[in-house]
């Protein structure tokens, strides 16, 4: 297994795509979260390796959730996710403490090669 996933996006149809491209790789999906208010408590609840998290989501944005994430865990691995044109949002979402970003409409290789960049580096330290 490369390691256990939460997966926050308020769109079910992104979380699906996500965890087509993830699990056939040996990822493990341990929940979904539809907003950054649920991504928040089940990062406390299942302690995931990595958490791929939208930006614009609602109850509290991504950027938000990262930060409440690592008030509690400062080494936690969080991938940002975002359309193209919102280039702002992820400079802020890194500036809180994001490890990357991936770019909507999600390219298969593109994921799997963040995710095994920032889970390495997560082991490297």
């Amino acid at each position: 297994m490369k390691g256990r996933v939460l997966i926050a996006d308020d769109a079910s149809f992104m979380r699906q795509m996500i965890r087509e491209i993830i699990e056939p790789e040996g990822y493990e999906v341990v929940g979904e979260a539809t907003d950054g208010v649920e991504a928040v408590e089940q990062y406390e609840e299942l302690h995931p390796d990595l958490v791929t998290m939208d930006i614009v989501m609602p109850k509290r944005s991504g950027i938000d959730a990262v930060k409440g994430i690592l008030e509690k865990t400062p080494d936690a691995c969080v991938v940002m996710c975002s359309a193209l044109g919102q280039e702002t949002l992820v400079m802020e979402a890194l500036q809180a403490g994001a490890k990357d970003f991936i770019v909507k409409p999600f390219k298969p290789d593109n994921v799997l090669s963040t995710l095994q960049k920032v889970i390495e580096k997560k082991s490297e330290d």
